[in-house]
């Protein structure tokens, strides 16, 4: 080996030993790491940064931000909330929400797909009376699979393809993972569904009390529009409605008449100020399905909250600015473009309006505020913000508009007629245009660590291709593979590059498996998209720890699970995708 090699293979085995150990963030490591190389002068100066401006990175950095616009434009709830019922058998669920979140994952960060779903299967958990781990790991088992569907689903479909473009002088197109992905994935999840999830251990340890356990519910108000599709029908037609998210409806005012208790037969009128008790998700899924309006939300005063609004949890200490107040006699709404959705008082009855009523000592106001002062209100008022649990307000009157912008632009880039970033980033400035996505979030929705393991690796990669350090590996397995078919040396690429990928980020090991893939398959006389297929799949199969990919991390507390638990369903579940994606690889791909 060469110095360069040396010094470079001591680099990456560094960085894997560092990302297997994880005491120290991945970003920091692989940004480490390639500040060495530039010293070391293994990468060259001005090559050091170019990762960052990759269009790999664009893409991931434009994709969260897409993700972040279909979720808050109700795009995704509008599909969920029709699917999603807690009455069916535990197998219809993981099939039913392991299939939406397959689709979800194909066209949308799967990350985000998962973070997206998990409350609300958490919620159905609740809702059936079992516990959320029995559902959790299949849930994350099935995004990860979706996601190798399409290339913006997952990182690695999207290193893969960068890297056969500089290499082949062209990347992989939109839906050129699909016969492969898609083969893989329904396989996968008919597993997951049928016969995985009883292979996940079951135990009565409270490890998942943390997330079930009770929040205290607000008692809000949500107002019935003119020329609504409820106008003169009676209250009993919301009853389904609201237990099927999780909302009670305790009455309702009209004409500043606070009318509580069961009043069924009750026929609904505009402008009737349905009185709710529910958690904030709930409260937030029911008033979208109903179609509803938050009181006030549309006022003069509050407008300001139609560029970008946020629900903020805020508990009264004594003393605070609107102790022993109410929001209308200190003009919370002119003032400060800020409505009391709710407000969650333990054993005492409310019984006048949320903005007439007296806050007092040790109530929990749900606040609806502009996001970009949310802590200025919350300093203003003298509360204390409780800790943030991801509350966002959708809009769910721009979910359609924002699915066709989306579906525009992944069928222009599909068809060759737009560079799919270009396309992205048109998207994202759209969704700005029209306050989809408001422009003081648009960075938030980044996961800059992740841009950052991007930015560092690439250059990293580049440089141990160029020194001929891939060769070297490519080399090795060749010879472990000598005189056998070569199916046999793509299934231990596949091999090798899956067990990589389950104690490493799937990125890195994208980034390295897939120049190694290629050398193969030159070294070999093959083509060498098989190759670069097979190591598609298998840096995205990381199925045996909860450190291997980001979604099965996501889970590890909700879902009260162990390190050593993921293995049992994750085996068999890699032994069935290389089974089937090897067969299909090569028919499709033919080498």
């Amino acid at each position: 080996m060469t110095p360069d090699q040396i010094t470079l293979f001591a680099l990456f085995g560094a960085v894997f030993a560092l990302l297997i150990w994880g005491r120290i963030r991945y970003d920091i490591v692989a940004f480490s790491a390639l500040m060495a190389g530039v010293l070391l002068g293994v990468v060259q100066t001005e090559d050091a940064f170019a990762g960052f401006g990759h269009p790999a990175t664009l893409i991931v950095a434009l994709v969260l931000v897409v993700s972040a616009g279909l979720v808050r434009s109700g795009a995704v709830l509008l599909i969920t909330r029709t699917l999603v019922d807690s009455s069916r058998s535990l197998g219809a669920h993981i099939a039913i929400m392991g299939g939406i979140g397959g689709v979800l994952s194909a066209f949308m960060n799967n990350v985000a797909a998962l973070a997206l779903l998990m409350p609300v299967d958490i919620a159905t958990a609740r809702k059936a009376g079992r516990n959320p781990g029995l559902s959790l790991m299949p849930l994350s088992f099935a995004t990860i699979l979706g996601g190798m569907i399409t290339l913006i689903g997952t990182p690695p479909n999207i290193i893969i393809a960068a890297i056969r473009e500089e290499s082949l002088g062209r990347p992989f197109a939109m839906f050129d993972f699909a016969p492969v992905g898609l083969a893989v994935a329904v396989a996968g999840l008919g597993f997951v569904a049928l016969a995985g999830w009883r292979l996940i251990p079951t135990r009565d340890d409270g490890a998942a009390g943390v997330t079930l356990k009770s929040v205290t519910p607000y008692i809000a108000e949500l107002a019935v529009p003119e020329d609504h599709k409820l106008v003169d029908t009676p209250l009993r037609n919301l009853m389904a409605s609201a237990e099927e998210a999780g909302a009670s409806i305790l009455g309702l005012t009209r004409d500043g008449d606070r009318r509580l208790g069961p009043r069924q037969n009750l026929k609904i009128r505009a402008g009737d100020i349905l009185v709710i008790e529910a958690e904030p998700e709930a409260l937030d899924e029911f008033r979208t399905t109903l179609g509803l309006q938050i009181v006030e939300a549309d006022s003069p005063a509050a407008e300001r909250l139609s560029d970008g609004a946020t629900l903020v949890e805020m508990a009264i200490p004594v003393g605070a600015r609107i102790s022993e107040r109410s929001a209308q006699s200190i003009g919370l709404g002119w003032r400060k473009s800020t409505v009391i959705v709710g407000l969650s008082r333990r054993g005492k009855q409310i019984t006048r309006r949320l903005r007439h009523e007296i806050v007092r000592p040790g109530d929990i106001l749900l606040l609806l505020t502009p996001a970009d002062t949310a802590d200025e209100v919350v300093d203003w008022l003298g509360g204390l913000a409780l800790e943030s649990r991801g509350l966002a307000v959708t809009q769910d009157h721009k979910a359609w508009a924002a699915i066709g912008l989306f579906a525009a632009a992944v069928i222009l880039a599909s068809f060759g007629l737009i560079y799919l970033p270009i396309a992205l980033g048109i998207v994202v400035l759209g969704y700005i245009a029209l306050r989809v996505v408001p422009l003081s979030e648009l960075y938030t929705h980044i996961e800059w660590p992740v841009v950052v393991l991007i930015g560092s690796m690439i250059p990293l990669g580049a440089a141990l291709e160029a020194s001929g350090g891939t060769s070297l590996i490519a080399g090795g397995l060749i010879t472990a593979t000598d005189g056998l078919p070569v199916w046999v040396s793509l299934t231990v690429l596949m091999v090798v590059t899956m067990s990589l990928s389950d104690v490493l980020n799937n990125t890195a090991t994208a980034i390295v498996a897939a120049p190694v893939g290629i050398t193969m398959a030159q070294s070999l006389g093959v083509s060498p998209d098989p190759f670069l297929m097979a190591v598609a799949v298998a840096a995205s199969a990381a199925f045996l720890t909860p450190i291997g990919h980001n979604n099965n991390t996501l889970i590890l507390g909700p879902g009260g699970y162990r390190f050593g638990d993921y293995w049992r369903m994750g085996l068999p579940l890699e032994i069935i995708v290389i089974a089937v994606s090897v067969p299909t690889i090569l028919i499709v791909w033919p080498l």
